[in-house]
């Protein structure tokens, strides 16, 4: 998805959580395909991670969030057993960690983030699936290298 502007960056990490459907940007004939909500929702996720970390700020308190990739789950199991199975290991082989993750490698993060040695991060989404986005943008997994 390519990046939003710097006002549709704003109206996703400000609007009130009732009106963001209203926005003109996720109206459903603005929103292509499932992926592409699924990216939009991403996108907001992340910038309204942002937007709260500097209002929770003023309390005292710190907002992260966690963005895992694939982790290996019962559902994910069933996804990379399943019809899209060879999509998924394609992933995993042309991604930095060349594998999936695990659910304590979550944790680890989370750990982190929850401790005093996290005491200064605020207002970020923790991207973890193993270098497959960096793979998308700079490497083996572009769109024109698939």
């Amino acid at each position: 998805m390519p990046a939003l502007t710097s006002d549709e960056d704003r109206l996703l990490a400000t609007t009130p959580t009732e009106q963001l459907l209203q926005l003109e940007l996720l109206k459903p004939e603005n929103i292509k395909d499932t992926l592409h909500a699924y990216q939009m929702a991403k996108r907001a996720n992340g910038k309204r991670v942002m937007a709260e970390a500097v209002k929770w700020g003023e309390r005292g308190a710190r907002v992260n969030a966690i963005s895992p990739g694939i982790i290996i789950t019962p559902l994910a199991l069933d996804e990379i057993n399943g019809p899209r199975g060879d999509f998924y290991r394609n992933m995993f082989a042309k991604s930095p960690a060349g594998r999936p993750g695990i659910a304590d490698e979550v944790a680890n993060v989370a750990e982190l983030l929850l401790s005093n040695a996290g005491a200064f991060i605020t207002g970020s989404d923790f991207l973890i699936d193993g270098g497959a986005t960096a793979s998308y943008f700079y490497g083996p997994l572009q769109p024109e290298n698939r």
